[in-house]
């Protein structure tokens, strides 16, 4: 009698990605938009097509370990970041889980940076030329935050 296969975790009989993959690719292309940075640019700076980064963030592709050092290189951020703001029913779908050899890990505050306004204030603030003025808005920010 064969043994039943258990699934991967890449949902490909359904023909849907795995939610962890999706994930991946959305913070990929928050942090790619966040920098002004094109697919066809990051695509060039770690030897791939924009077409390969477009299934990336789609969730399409997975991204390899490898591919995921050079892009967090390229972007400037830590691999954790990719996976920060994974709500536990995402978790819950890693191939891991699925078997039953991962447990749940409790989930955390959503992340402020995957928020559009977060994106927003961040890109104005880029667009501030002087470091004076952009030092001045920090501490402005800073006693605001402070002012509860």
């Amino acid at each position: 009698m064969p043994r039943e296969r258990k699934s991967s975790g890449r949902m490909a009989s359904k023909g849907f990605p795995n939610p962890i993959d999706l994930h991946v690719g959305k913070k990929l292309q928050l942090r790619r938009t966040l920098l002004g940075m094109s697919q066809e640019r990051l695509g060039n700076l770690i030897g791939l097509t924009f077409q390969q980064i477009q299934k990336y963030e789609s969730g399409a592709n997975r991204v390899s370990s490898s591919r995921l050092f050079d892009i967090a290189r390229v972007l400037d951020i830590g691999i954790p970041y990719f996976f920060e703001g994974m709500t536990a029913e995402t978790e819950e779908q890693s191939p891991g889980h699925l078997q039953g050899a991962v447990p749940i890990a409790i989930e955390e505050d959503k992340d402020p940076m995957a928020r559009r306004e977060t994106l927003e204030l961040v890109r104005a603030y880029y667009q501030i030329k002087s470091p004076k003025v952009r030092k001045h808005l920090v501490d402005l920010a800073r006693s605001l935050g402070k002012n509860k």
